[in-house]
Parts: structure tokens; C-alpha cells; sequence
């Protein structure tokens, strides 16, 4: 009977260690895996400009800017639609475009109340 005993525990053991050496072979691997992916994150994010990597900021005034500036490229856009749509010929569609890139920051510029 002890015979048997020790071979059901010595079997019990075995497996004990099968599990234990797959599961660090596994823990391993997802270490492996998670540092390539922390690699590959960090060497594409270190080539993209710094600006990329913030968060929009947050509150009531930044919620404002984010309107009236919305505000202003609607009304651009709005412009190089009707143009778009009255003007056939392609160079007048152009200029418009043109001058209205140009002209955006100066609209925000003149339209957007600065308060202090």
C-alpha cells in the first residue's frame, strides 16, 4: 500500500511540476511579448513631435475656444461651398480656397473675442 502511495504522489508531484514549468513558460512569454510591444511602441511614438502625445485640454474655456474656431472653419467652409457650387471654372474655385486658407486665421483673429 505505501508502494502505491508514493507512486500516486510521486505521479501527483510530476504533474505538480508539468503545470509549474507551463505556467512559467507562459509568464515568460508574456513578458517576452510585452516588452517587444513596449519596443515597438516606444521606437514609433519617439519619432512622432511631442504635440501628438498630450491630451485636448479640458474646461470651459478651452471648450469655448474649440466652438468659436469651430464656428469660424464652418463659416469657411460654407464660403468655398457656395463658390464651389456658383463658379464652374476651377481657377476661381482655387482662389477661393486659397485665400480663405489664408484668411482663416485672420476671421479667427477678428471674429473671436479675446477676454481677459
Amino acid at each position: 500500500m505505501s508502494k502505491e502511495r508514493a507512486r500516486r504522489r510521486a505521479a501527483r508531484e510530476h504533474e505538480t511540476a508539468l503545470r509549474t514549468a507551463a505556467r512559467a513558460a507562459e509568464q515568460e512569454r508574456r513578458e517576452r511579448r510585452t516588452a517587444r510591444a513596449t519596443a515597438v511602441r516606444r521606437a514609433t511614438t519617439d519619432r512622432l513631435p511631442r504635440v501628438t502625445r498630450t491630451h485636448r485640454p479640458t474646461g470651459t474655456l478651452a471648450r469655448r475656444r474649440r466652438v468659436q474656431r469651430s464656428l469660424v472653419l464652418a463659416l469657411v467652409v460654407a464660403l468655398n461651398v457656395v463658390v464651389w457650387v456658383l463658379r464652374p471654372d476651377w481657377a476661381a474655385r482655387l482662389a477661393a480656397l486659397v485665400v480663405s486658407l489664408l484668411a482663416a486665421p485672420v476671421l479667427v483673429t477678428l471674429l473671436v473675442p479675446r477676454r481677459r
